[in-house]
């Protein structure tokens, strides 16, 4: 029982690790074009996929930042 403990404690660092790759390249600076835009959205979807079966709060955490990065920008637009 330790070692499934030891294990899952490593797959949670694993997707710390890898949600912070990506938190960085959500920025706008790296994701520019439209196919970025839609890689970017595949990882945070996968991620989330992977981050529901974790205890981690920094995994939960990161997950939600992750997808506040891929929600719509909105903008406000004045008609005349």
């Amino acid at each position: 029982m330790n070692q499934f403990a030891g294990m899952d404690r490593a797959l949670d660092e694993m997707l710390v690790q890898l949600g912070g790759m990506v938190l960085r390249l959500s920025s706008p600076e790296v994701t520019r074009t439209a196919e970025e835009r839609q890689a970017l959205k595949r990882s945070v979807n996968q991620y989330a996929i992977c981050a529901a079966r974790s205890d981690d709060p920094r995994v939960h955490q990161l997950k939600s930042e992750l997808e506040e990065t891929i929600k719509p920008q909105l903008r406000l637009v004045a008609s005349r």
